[in-house]
C-alpha cells in the first residue's frame, strides 16, 4: 500500500470526549504492550541513542504510554542499564502514566501540554513518536521534524505497522473481540471503560474506524524520507526509514534521524 489518505481520526477532534478517547488509548497500550510491538526497533533505537551521547528518552504524543515500558526494560537490559524515558503529549493522561511509572524504574512523565511541534527546550533527550505520526498531515509532520532538527535533538519516529491491507481487515475482525475479551484486565480500572465497551459500545466501534484510518494515514517509508528532506534541506542529520519485522510476523514502519555532529 503505496498511498496516504489524510481522513480524519475521532480521537483527533478537540469535541471528542475525553472518557471515549481515554478508553481507546488504554486498549491500544494494552494490546501494544501484551503483543511486544516495538520489541523489533530496540536495536535501532539503542543505536540511535549511542551515536546521539544520549540516555535520555523523550516520547512525544504518548497516549497512556502504549509499549514504553516494554521498550525501557529492554534497553536497559541490553546495554543501556541507565537509560530514563520522559512521557509527554498534548492531551497528558496522567492517571495511566502514574501506574506505569510507579511500576517501571527510569520512567517518568510531564504532565503539563507538549506540542510536539514545538518542544520546549527544557526537555531534551533523544525524541520518541510512537503510534502516533500518521496523526500529522504533512505540515505538521514536517514541522514535527524540523522542531528536532533546530534544537539538533535526535529523533525516531515508529508505526506498529507495515500498512496492509490486511491490517485493516484485522482492524475489523479480530482486533475487535479481543477488545471485548481484554477490557476487563485493562489497568486503572474505569467503570466507564467497562460501560462504554459493553452497555453503550462507543469505545470499541471508534476503534475500528480509528484504527483503520490509522494505517491509511500511515506514511511509507519514502514518504518519511522525502518529509525528512524538506525538515532538514541543510543536510544537518542522517535519516534512515524502512521496515522491520516482528518474529511471529507483524512490521514497524520507522524513521531515524541523528544529527551528524554531535558535541
Amino acid at each position: 500500500m503505496k498511498f496516504r489518505l489524510q481522513l480524519f481520526e475521532f480521537e483527533d477532534l478537540p469535541w471528542f470526549p475525553r472518557v471515549i478517547r481515554a478508553g481507546m488509548m488504554d486498549y491500544l497500550r494494552f494490546m501494544i504492550s501484551l503483543l511486544g510491538t516495538y520489541q523489533p526497533i530496540v536495536p535501532l533505537l539503542r543505536t540511535a541513542m549511542q551515536r546521539t551521547n544520549t540516555l535520555q528518552l523523550l516520547e512525544l504524543c504518548a497516549g497512556s504510554g502504549g509499549g514504553t515500558e516494554g521498550i525501557l526494560q529492554r534497553l536497559r537490559a541490553t546495554g543501556l542499564p541507565d537509560t530514563h524515558i520522559t512521557l509527554t503529549d498534548l492531551y497528558p493522561q496522567p492517571a495511566a502514566w502514574q501506574l506505569l511509572a510507579a511500576r517501571t524504574p527510569g520512567l517518568t512523565y510531564t504532565a503539563a501540554p507538549v506540542d510536539a511541534t514545538a518542544v520546549p527546550p527544557a526537555l531534551t533527550g533523544f525524541r520518541t513518536v510512537f503510534s502516533a505520526f500518521h496523526h500529522f498531515p504533512p505540515a505538521a509532520a514536517e514541522a514535527l521534524l524540523a522542531d528536532a532538527v533546530r534544537q539538533q535533538a535526535g529523533i525516531g519516529v515508529f508505526e506498529g505497522a507495515g500498512k496492509h491491507w490486511l491490517e485493516i481487515a484485522l482492524a475489523w475482525t479480530v482486533l475487535p473481540v479481543a477488545q471485548l475479551l481484554f477490557t476487563p484486565f485493562m489497568r486503572p480500572f474505569r467503570l466507564s471503560r467497562l460501560l462504554f465497551t459493553y452497555l453503550v459500545p462507543l469505545i470499541p466501534l471508534f476503534t475500528i474506524w480509528d484504527g483503520t484510518v490509522s494505517i491509511l494515514r500511515m506514511y511509507p517509508p519514502e514518504q518519511l524520507l522525502d518529509l525528512a528532506r524538506r525538515a532538514d534541506p541543510t543536510g544537518r542529520f542522517a535519516w534512515q526509514a524502512g521496515k522491520v519485522r516482528h518474529w511471529w510476523g507483524p512490521e514497524v514502519t520507522y524513521l531515524i534521524g541523528t544529527p551528524k555532529n554531535v558535541a
